[in-house]
């Protein structure tokens, strides 16, 4: 009689089945390593800024604080119909689109010139790029004592040395004066930016048209210019940014005089020399809103290009 074994079945190990991370858990782990920036951000710009709308609502003479009283929308009105106020608006205007034009007309010169190969080019580059570079206030100290100085500034002594008047440019043409110092610092950035715009054309499509027998100026003008218009309008958009609430060169230049005062000295004079801070308050809130308009056209046209690029590819 055989006797038969029979092997042991192993019992089966029963595990803890891991239910995968929801959707909800994987956003919040991938987020958590940009939360300590974000909540940088809101405490260094967006609670000053509450703090600032707070403010503005509040007529408030920081030489008198026990007067402050609530008076809403009196700032903001008192803003927009005070006529040195108005003033500055005006020259901020006016300073903003004759900078950013001029910038984006020598910005695309440079740029077209750039584009082209030639002995040189890279040191070239980085010397154009260099007043971009340089701290504002140094680039408007720069612009007034080593050329502006009507006794030992570069342009008398230029004058001088062809027998030409020696003119004192800041008070003859402040406004002028201030716009040339930064046209000088911001047409570097116009150049990238539509540099940038260049390299990105079809070059088939341009050797083609060469082919067909167009012209420089046909290739230009119906090729190379309708392409940058996006370009162009980033470059504008970001540009007015920045002008609309440049402060250095008004202030290191002129200090306001002459009818140079714009927006942003207006609110620097209301808080710190007038010591009126609900006014004052206001006025910078109506720049921020102002410059966030602009910001948000500017990243429209950003993510059109985006789009673009992504097509191309």
């Amino acid at each position: 009689m055989t006797a038969t074994t029979t092997a042991p079945v192993a019992a089966p190990s029963v595990r803890a089945e891991r239910k995968p991370p929801s959707g909800r858990l994987r956003a919040w782990a991938t987020r958590a390593p940009l939360l300590p920036a974000l909540i940088f951000m809101i405490a260094v710009t967006q609670l000053p800024f509450v703090a600032t709308l707070v403010i503005s609502f509040f007529d408030w003479n920081s030489l008198y604080p026990d007067a402050r009283s609530f008076t809403g929308f009196g700032n903001y009105s008192e803003v927009l119909s005070d006529a040195d106020l108005r003033q500055s608006v005006w020259t901020t205007i006016l300073l903003t689109v004759a900078v950013v034009l001029a910038s984006l007309v020598l910005g695309l010169g440079l740029a077209l010139l750039l584009d082209r190969k030639f002995r040189g080019r890279g040191l070239v580059r980085t010397l154009l790029i260099a007043p971009f570079l340089v701290v504002p206030v140094a680039a408007a100290l720069l612009w007034k004592h080593v050329l502006y100085n009507p006794e030992y500034g570069l342009l008398n002594g230029l004058l001088h040395y062809v027998g030409g008047p020696q003119p004192d440019w800041i008070s003859n043409t402040p406004l002028l004066a201030v716009e040339a110092s930064l046209v000088w610092q911001w047409t570097p950035f116009m150049m990238l930016i539509l540099l940038a715009g260049l390299q990105s054309r079809d070059h088939q499509q341009i050797e083609a048209a060469r082919v067909d027998g167009a012209s420089d100026w046909q290739v230009f003008r119906y090729l190379t210019l309708p392409h940058l218009r996006r370009y162009l309008e980033l470059g504008a958009l970001l540009g007015s940014i920045y002008i609309v609430q440049n402060f250095d060169a008004v202030f290191t230049i002129t200090s306001g005089g002459l009818g140079t005062a714009n927006l942003p000295y207006t609110v620097y004079q209301s808080f710190y020399q007038a010591h009126e801070n609900g006014l004052a308050s206001a006025a910078g809130v109506l720049v921020v809103i102002g410059s966030i308009i602009i910001a948000t056209f500017a990243l429209r046209v950003v993510s059109s290009l985006f789009r673009e690029e992504v097509g191309r590819a």
